[in-house]
């Protein structure tokens, strides 16, 4: 090339690089500032822990009933429980019958809503979340480790280990309302960060031996009906339940919103609505029970009618199968992902595929071979499955699966880079997944998708837990600048609201940098805590603190290159497009975000399928827990 043709062929490069780059984040706080925060979450664990020594373990604002404590069927009271009744008021009653699988007992088994009794002290989120919860104490443990909160780490994985044994599966929470489902399979993890942090604290191969037994317990609710994508050999979400969920009684309007909402967006297509009177006669009643939900049997069911439509009991098994996820609530599945139940998610099957290798390497420590093998067979067949139904290699994108309709979603969600996070992405793939960056991140951090859809699981909220997997996935993929900048700008958007009114919370506006958040539908409020966010601050900030030659930026100079860079331009201020074909070539001039009543949502009428699974279960080293296969 002649020199007068390479200068502005240079200059244009420049301009690319300069154009392209995300906002560095501003240092602008002092250590003191930092003490501060550091000196809050110590104290807030103390402040977020329960135990059955407590009183205040057993209040549940989400149903505002006389407080009971639920005790496993046949258990002996303990004597801390009869301390608690003596002082809390509180009334402890049994479970009906023993529960060997999850949905043995369910809500309509027990006359009240009530706490479900575990042995240890746990860490709860904060505010409204009074009740140790399943993924969101993967994040609270990785915190109490690095604050070196052993014991109490101990003792959340141990309580897990009770509700296996005595509930039938990791709860979604410890509450009766929970007894149907469970939440994101995250115990191999918290088994691997508490076994082998190096804090000086010594864990048995007995104790081991002990988890993996449990952990193929665990694992078994998740490749067995209900829990199975159709033929696809994945898992899906899913809730042995039916109806409205009975902790929605704290906030009345969510039902009554989304019919609102559905009604003013005739030309989004769902199953979600039926015509029913607002006032039905009894044989009405009995026929909703079989359409809607049981007036008769829940005061959420009865009060979510608006205009003369009800929800249906299709929308109602997706909304349960939605909480499971974890992502309540989302446009991911269809309006207020209402169709979660259809899918398979990346999400949850880049967790199974790391839960398959943590349950290879647990196997392997104990010098069981063989078991170790199959657990790599299973990983190796799920990644298959995987690349198979949730990679789309013509937009580089990881993507949720719908198998009722046999068509991959093109809903541009951050648990795309879940398969980082679990190395199960290929080089190629961790490249394309980074280029995609753009699509998501904003000043303040990661964004869950960008779709504003007005609820609290889309743009413009960020969130610890899914931040936290996309940073170490980055990470662990060498992707050290990217993973670096994010922590960054999501640690000062936390610490800038600490700051600035005292609190965590748990979630963020990553738009504006802010915790003010302004919900059309569903959680409107930003609860204080919080449990998970303060366990990934101190992730953050542990990784921020590396030393610098533990963090090279060698990967992000080798990846660049004028492709990549031009397609990052073509899609740093796209939005939603009917196919990656159209991604790809689209202009945008504008940021303005889409609304969901501009999108249509073609969420046909779909039977529930039930089909079994290609891989059998794990058989159990104890029979009273173990899932049909």
């Amino acid at each position: 090339m002649k020199p007068a043709a390479r200068f502005p062929a240079l200059f244009l490069l420049l301009f690319i690089l300069v154009g392209t780059a995300s906002p560095q984040p501003t240092y602008a706080h002092s250590t003191a500032d930092k003490t501060k925060i550091l000196s809050y979450i110590r104290t807030n664990w103390d402040t977020l822990s329960r135990s059955m020594n407590s009183c205040s373990t057993v209040v549940d604002t989400k149903v505002q009933t006389t407080p009971v404590l639920y005790l496993p069927y046949g258990m002996e009271t303990p004597s801390s429980v009869t301390a608690m009744q003596l002082h809390c008021r509180v009334e402890i009653r049994h479970l009906p019958r023993k529960i060997v699988h999850m949905g043995d007992v369910t809500a309509a088994d027990v006359s009240e809503e009530g706490l479900l009794y575990l042995p240890n002290p746990y860490v709860v989120p904060g505010g409204r979340f009074n009740e140790m919860y399943g993924w969101d104490s993967y994040f609270i443990i990785l915190g109490l480790v690095a604050d070196k909160r052993i014991a109490l780490a101990q003792g959340i994985i141990e309580n897990f280990f009770f509700e296996i044994e005595n509930y039938g599966s990791i709860l979604n929470a410890n509450r009766t309302y929970h007894l149907t489902r469970s939440q994101p399979p995250f115990l191999t993890s918290m088994i691997r960060e508490f076994y082998e942090h190096p804090s000086g604290h010594f864990v048995s191969k007995t104790w081991l031996a002990r988890a993996y037994n449990y952990a193929k317990r665990d694992y078994n609710v998740w490749i067995t009906a209900p829990h199975l994508a159709g033929d696809t050999g994945l898992a899906r979400y899913d809730d042995v339940g039916a109806g409205p969920v009975p902790e929605m009684a704290d906030d009345s309007t969510y039902y009554p919103d989304v019919i609102r909402w559905l009604l003013a967006h005739p030309s989004v297509q769902t199953d979600y609505l039926i015509e029913a009177p607002d006032e039905p006669t009894p044989m009405q009643t009995s026929e909703l029970a079989k359409t809607s939900c049981d007036i008769t049997a829940s005061k959420v069911c009865a009060a979510a009618h608006v205009d003369g439509h009800r929800l249906t009991a299709a929308f109602y098994r997706g909304d349960r199968a939605m909480r499971e996820s974890g992502f309540d609530t989302s446009f991911r599945f269809g309006p207020f992902s209402g169709s979660t139940d259809g899918y398979a998610p990346v999400c949850l099957n880049s967790l199974l595929y790391k839960y398959e290798r943590d349950m290879a390497h647990f196997a392997t420590l104990l010098g069981r071979s063989s078991e170790a093998a199959d657990w790599n067979r299973r990983a190796a067949a799920r990644k298959t499955a995987i690349n198979q139904y949730l990679w789309n290699a013509d937009a580089g994108m990881f993507y949720d699966y719908d198998f009722v309709h046999h068509r991959k979603s093109i809903y541009n969600y951050i648990s795309a880079f879940y398969p980082l996070w679990a190395n199960l992405a290929t080089p190629d793939q961790a490249a394309s997944l980074r280029r995609h960056l753009s699509l998501l991140e904003r000043p303040g951090g990661i964004a869950m998708s960008d779709t504003d859809s007005g609820t609290q699981w889309d743009l413009p909220f960020g969130w610890a837990p899914t931040t936290w997997l996309a940073i170490k996935g980055l990470a662990q993929y060498n992707f050290t600048s990217d993973a670096d900048r994010i922590a960054a700008k999501f640690s000062q958007t936390i610490l800038d609201n600490f700051l600035r009114d005292g609190t965590i919370r748990e979630k963020y506006n990553v738009v504006s940098g802010t915790a003010n958040v302004e919900i059309a539908t569903g959680y409107k409020s930003n609860v204080v805590g919080f449990g998970w966010t303060n366990g990934v601050y101190l992730q953050m900030n542990n990784l921020l603190t590396q030393p610098t030659q533990r963090r090279s930026a060698a990967s992000f100079n080798r990846e660049k290159n004028l492709n990549a860079l031009a397609y990052q331009l073509r899609t740093s201020t796209c939005r939603r497009y009917p196919s990656p074909a159209a991604k790809l070539t689209c202009t945008c001039s504008s940021s303005t975000i889409v609304p969901p009543s501009a999108r249509s949502f073609k969420t046909a009428p779909f039977r529930r399928r039930r089909s079994l699974s290609d891989v059998p279960a794990i058989p159990s080293s104890s029979n009273r827990n173990e899932r049909p296969s």
